[in-house]
């Protein structure tokens, strides 16, 4: 029992579990700021704004948008804000990535594992001989 407990305590500690768990609570997070801009089937969010601004009258309502077909109707604006939210959320991890591999690139200064690796090869063999 103690060895499934110390286990656990390493895979939590391990860091990709936390790492996941800050990284979901962040997209959770961030998921209401996309929703402030695009909008959510009860508020028309800022694009909805701009646009009954610009065309007048209320906020246009997307996720009621559609055409009908043969008596049925096909929501086609529920799928427009979806792709939307998506291209939103997309162009943002897309930023944040690109940032952070800059970052990671510019403090990644030092030697790598191979360089290392032949330095310390090296100098064995120079000290063998």
């Amino acid at each position: 029992m103690k060895s499934l407990w110390h286990e656990f305590k390493d895979f939590v500690n391990r860091g990709n579990l936390v790492t996941i768990a800050v990284a979901f609570v962040l997209g959770a997070a961030f998921k209401t700021v996309i929703d402030s801009i695009t909008g959510t089937p009860e508020t028309a969010g800022l694009v909805g704004g701009v646009l009954g601004a610009i065309f007048g009258g209320d906020q246009p309502d997307f996720n009621n948008r559609g055409i009908t077909v043969n008596g049925s109707f096909i929501p086609i604006g529920g799928f427009f804000s979806a792709l939307l939210n998506f291209l939103l959320i997309a162009l943002v991890v897309f930023f944040v990535v690109k940032a952070y591999n800059a970052f990671k690139r510019s403090s990644d200064t030092g030697p790598t594992e191979i360089e290392l690796l032949t330095e310390i090869r090296d100098s064995l063999r120079e000290r063998n001989n």
